[in-house]
């Protein structure tokens, strides 16, 4: 696979735009950083970006989460590593990320209450959509993952 285009490079101020939602979620959403991982790990493996999951597997693992928290992530709803409140997140994370599908159910929405307030679950919310921004310059561009030397 080819890499198409370097949108940064292309376009540096729509890249600047995207930036800026990142650094809020990183910086001011006030999140975990743990359920920040958590959303971007698993919106880019529904998204299938390759160069999305390499990147967050080695910031999670920076940033000390384990091997089985990361490897059981895709196949979440079968292993007993994560918490309800993360199930929460995992669940709404899957429903905006799969939107047209899901339109965003109730049964999505509603665990999330009774682990988050109104102004996290916001936050929460523009994570998602921040990584599924990523996800669709990466994917559309084909944007290539560095291969790690052995």
């Amino acid at each position: 696979m080819k890499e198409r285009l370097n949108a940064a490079s292309v376009q540096p101020a729509a890249y600047k735009a995207v930036l800026g939602l990142e650094n809020y979620v990183a910086k001011s959403s006030g999140l975990d950083p743990h359920l920040i991982h958590l959303i971007k790990l698993r919106a880019s493996q529904i998204n299938g970006c390759a160069y999305c999951v390499d990147m967050h597997v080695k910031e999670a693992r920076r940033d000390g989460l384990s091997e089985q928290w990361i490897n059981l992530l895709s196949v979440w709803r079968e292993s007993p590593v994560y918490s309800d409140r993360e199930r929460a997140v995992l669940e709404w994370t899957e429903a905006v990320t799969r939107l047209a599908d899901t339109g965003a159910p109730d049964s999505a929405y509603e665990p999330l209450k009774a682990h988050f307030d109104e102004a996290e679950i916001v936050n929460i919310t523009v994570a998602i959509a921040t990584i599924n921004v990523w996800n669709r310059v990466a994917v559309s561009f084909r944007s290539q993952h560095p291969v790690d030397t052995a």
